[in-house]
């Protein structure tokens, strides 16, 4: 059984950003030492399991300059809290907390004033501007952590940290009431969250995707339907593409009612469409989604033990971590990958 002390280098993925078939991300030491100081408001958390989200794979291949080089991917962290910062108010040591993808904002544009944090022109985001979680300590900001229900397991809780939070939001920006009919297109990781949420607020979905397999864990999961986005199907009420492919908004619009809304849960995408106005017209709305707020995370997190979310996930162990981001780029991940440390 591997055990590591503070005091002793600890592994680490660093990337420097290529294709993830050539294996981009290496192991490597960060000696991290208990009595090196830490920022005032941070806290120093050893990572018990991190999420592999498709925005990792986008940082990894450079669709999403690098804005750290090297840096240290992953932002789906769960982790016990073992020294915090002489400031630090809002945690102790022994906590276990989430580390999600917003690291830290101005707090003093129009924005964060708004509570709309997420979409401060200064913020920072864990695993692209600081190291993240694809590592076996890392350091947060007290302000970016979030409490974990205790239903939850580490490797369970994992997604909730994005794929969870950014599906909660989506559903929000969406404009979903209950009881209305959703459309999810593309069931990776986020949507296999979303339509739990949506299924609580007992909502018909209907979901979207080339692979059988993810159609028939969406159909476990309460989807009155799954297929094809080109097949035909009820008007749907609202809907979220978390695919990041442009031309399915024009084949989302086919398919939405007048006045519905239409969510885009994506960082990266490709172009969209020229596509008739007609699409449009009829009152529908067209959002994107930017991130998640602080309060995003605190409204999911206390919604996600009442809703019985259930992750599947698929596990690696660190040194693991490009296998993993190769498979969820072929979609060969049902629900969620998970690195697990210690393992």
């Amino acid at each position: 059984m591997r055990a590591l002390r503070l005091s002793s280098p600890s592994p680490i993925l660093r990337l420097r950003s290529g294709q993830v078939s050539t294996s981009p991300l290496a192991l490597v030491e960060s000696p991290l030492n208990p009595q090196s100081p830490i920022p005032n408001h941070s806290v120093l958390i050893k990572v018990r399991a991190c999420g592999v989200c498709h925005t990792d794979l986008h940082i990894v291949e450079g669709d999403l300059p690098l804005r750290k080089s090297p840096i240290t991917p992953g932002h789906q962290v769960v982790g016990i809290i073992e020294k915090i910062g002489s400031d630090v108010t809002m945690c102790k040591v022994g906590d276990r907390l989430g580390v999600p993808w917003l690291h830290t904002t101005c707090g003093v544009c129009e924005f964060c004033k708004r509570g709309e944090e997420n979409l401060c022109a200064n913020a920072q985001f864990t695993g692209w501007d600081v190291d993240g979680g694809y590592a076996e300590y890392m350091v947060a900001h007290e302000d970016s952590v979030v409490r974990i229900p205790e239903s939850f397991t580490d490797e369970a809780a994992s997604p909730l940290l994005c794929a969870g939070i950014i599906g909660y939001r989506s559903l929000i920006k969406a404009d979903v009431k209950e009881g209305e009919r959703v459309g999810l297109f593309g069931f990776g990781a986020s949507a296999h969250i979303a339509i739990q949420i949506a299924r609580y607020w007992s909502c018909e979905v209907y979901v979207f995707t080339r692979s059988e397999h993810h159609r028939a864990h969406a159909r476990s999961l309460g989807a009155a339907w799954a297929g094809g986005a080109e097949e035909s199907a009820p008007l749907l009420d609202r809907a979220i593409i978390f695919a990041p492919s442009g031309s399915l908004v024009r084949i989302a619009l086919n398919h939405l009612r007048k006045g519905g809304t239409l969510a885009i849960n994506a960082i990266h995408m490709t172009p969209l469409p020229e596509m008739n106005y007609g699409l449009l017209y009829g009152e529908r709305t067209v959002r994107s989604v930017a991130n998640a707020t602080r309060d995003d995370a605190v409204k999911f997190m206390s919604l996600a033990a009442p809703a019985n979310i259930q992750t599947e996930v698929t596990t690696f162990k660190l040194e693991e971590a490009n296998e993993a981001l190769m498979k969820l780029k072929r979609g060969e991940i049902n629900g969620a990958a998970v690195l697990r440390m210690g393992v």
